[in-house]
């Protein structure tokens, strides 16, 4: 039958091989799964070990670091490593293997290799570069476009850190008087809490893409070991797929951590992100300004190049319009001097040939009383005898007639050189000459004088015609007048 023991006996027997086994302390390397820091100082670990393969739990132990060393270990590690002993953390430590028969086994932590964790940040840091590499996604943030003016931000920080209020300061009291919009998405930037914190403040902003120009993550400086959460790859790929740039100042005094890395722009504190975007924001207004002034020298030049040009024309077309005038001054006085001359011969002609009718008539008349008088002597030396006093009176009433006839032909040449001399006085009253000097214009298109508004066209030009010169003018618009307009 197998041998009996007794619990305190299995337990006693267990503590004595562990403690021929493990007489000296040994180096045990493990993972920080959790730790609690008691009030009396003392600090209680859970250490555990995976599985290489998988993230599967292969080993776990207790570890118990007493408050007098735990006072030694605490401030050289966070020292030597630049972050918090805190869970998540590999680590290197010294231990004594114990076992108690009422608590079973622990161990009893006596010394911890800063280097062994310093060494695992590294490696960790390098896997998860690779892992956001391989995944193509590390300079996504980076390829986005930055607006040239940012003035709408979403500002991911502490409601309560002095960076976030430099950075308020610096943009509000800007020298050039710019205006921004911004909005805090309050966050936790340290410890255990800021990747879900920060994650979330990122996921608050995603509704309002369309609204703001970028994202701005910033913490007033600190410590590495406070700064070690943005090593994350949560956080680091979050800003990667974020559709807007993301632009950070964490505050880093040496090395950029993995947000830094993927960010679209990387500033070393809040007050320079600030800078940062006041700088572009006068770039671009220096860039308006050289494109302003460059824009007016431009036009000046071709006003100037414009305004030589229409002097040159103006010249051309004044010398034209002198030519033209001079040529319809001739035309108009030669044109005149036939119509004087046509109405001259027309007047003597009308002279002549009336001349030519009265003397033609006083002829007839001489003629036909010669002839009368001529049968009247004839009669009178044929016949010896007295001429009755009946035909002495027929002869007194033919010589008052004849008298009469050159009274009414007389008359009637005057009344027909009268009428000569008015048409003379009409002709000349319609003289285009005069007609000019009462204040009317002659105007004609093409060579034809203009009577019909229907005659002319757009662009043309017309010769007007004054009593001292004459203008030509470009049809600009053409308006006929309302049938019923007086």
């Amino acid at each position: 039958m197998a041998e009996r023991l007794s619990l305190s006996e299995l337990n006693g027997t267990v503590k004595k091989v562990l403690a021929a086994n493990f007489t000296a302390p040994v180096w045990v390397i493990g993972e920080i799964s959790e730790i609690n820091i008691h009030s009396n100082g003392h600090c209680y670990l859970t250490l555990i070990e995976k599985g290489e393969s998988e993230d599967r739990i292969v080993a776990q132990a207790r570890a118990t670091i007493w408050s007098y060393t735990f006072r030694m270990l605490r401030p050289f590690f966070e020292t030597m490593t630049g972050q918090q002993l805190t869970d998540g953390i590999k680590v290197l430590l010294q231990v004594s293997v114990e076992f108690h028969e009422m608590y079973g086994f622990s161990l009893n932590v006596r010394n911890i290799d800063p280097t062994y964790t310093l060494g695992d940040q590294a490696l960790k840091r390098r896997e998860i570069i690779r892992r956001l590499t391989d995944e193509g996604v590390l300079t996504m943030n980076k390829e986005l476009e930055l607006p040239l003016v940012p003035q709408k931000i979403a500002i991911i920080s502490s409601p309560s850190a002095a960076g976030y209020e430099d950075f308020m300061e610096q943009l509000a009291n800007n020298g050039n008087g710019y205006k921004f919009y911004t909005k805090l998405f309050p966050a936790v930037m340290q410890g255990n809490q800021a990747e879900q914190s920060i994650v979330e403040a990122l996921d608050r902003i995603y509704p309002y893409e369309d609204f703001f120009d970028v994202v701005v993550i910033i913490r007033g400086g600190g410590s590495q070991v406070d700064l070690s959460c943005f090593d994350n790859y949560n956080i680091a790929y979050h800003i990667t797929q974020f559709p807007l740039p993301v632009l950070t100042g964490i505050g880093h005094e040496k090395d950029d951590s993995i947000a830094d890395l993927v960010a679209h722009t990387r500033l070393k504190t809040p007050t320079a992100v600030a800078e940062f975007i006041l700088d572009g924001v006068i770039a671009f207004e220096e860039r308006i300004n050289l494109v302003q002034q460059e824009t007016i020298s431009l036009v000046e030049n071709r006003m100037e190049e414009e305004k030589s040009l229409l002097e040159d024309l103006t010249g051309e077309l004044s010398q034209l319009v002198r030519d033209q005038l001079g040529n319809k001054k001739r035309e108009l006085m030669q044109r005149t001097w036939r119509f004087q001359q046509e109405i001259k011969l027309t007047l003597q002609n009308s002279e002549h040939q009336l001349g030519k009718k009265l003397q033609r008539a006083g002829f007839l008349v001489d003629r036909i009383f010669y002839m009368h008088r001529q049968k009247l002597e004839k009669a009178r030396n044929m016949v010896d005898i007295t001429i009755p006093a009946s035909l002495l009176g027929k002869r007194e009433q033919l010589d008052h007639y004849l008298e009469k006839f050159r009274h009414l032909s007389a008359k009637r040449i005057g009344n027909e050189k009268h009428r000569i001399e008015l048409a003379g006085q009409k002709a000349m009253l319609t003289d285009p000459s005069n007609i000019l000097k009462k204040g009317y214009s002659i105007t004609t298109v093409r060579g034809k004088l203009v009577k019909d508004i229907a005659l002319l066209k757009n662009d043309e030009v017309m010769n007007t015609r004054f009593s001292n010169g004459a203008v030509l003018s470009k049809i600009i618009e053409i308006k006929q007048s309302d049938k019923n307009d007086n």
